[in-house]
């Protein structure tokens, strides 16, 4: 639950901001720091990002829609059947997928 502003304000009045900014640069100098995410791109994201293209001219290449290719490439739905291998031919030879724009 949010703070109201009266908690906000009381919070606020016992801090240093001043002593905390500088315990932040002494962590940072220290090694001391936030976890560190890394996030692996998906397949559909990797072959786009090979041939060079944008996402409209991708999805229209693949027959699906810019929305379709997006949920693709944030891993929030994956690709099947033809899809699945077109994103693979894109990935393993992209200049098939540029001569095929081209023409």
């Amino acid at each position: 639950m949010p703070l109201t502003e009266k908690e906000l304000i009381a919070r606020d009045a016992k801090r240093d901001i001043g002593e905390e900014l500088l315990q932040s640069i002494r962590d940072v100098k220290a090694g001391r720091h936030g976890a560190v995410h890394k996030i692996e791109p998906t397949e559909a994201a990797q072959a786009r990002s090979k041939t060079g293209l944008s996402q409209p001219k991708f999805a229209e290449l693949l027959g699906v829609s810019v929305r379709t290719l997006q949920e693709w490439e944030q891993g929030r739905r994956t690709p099947s059947g033809a899809a699945r291998s077109l994103l693979h031919i894109a990935a393993s030879r992209p200049d098939v997928f540029r001569d095929v724009l081209t023409q």
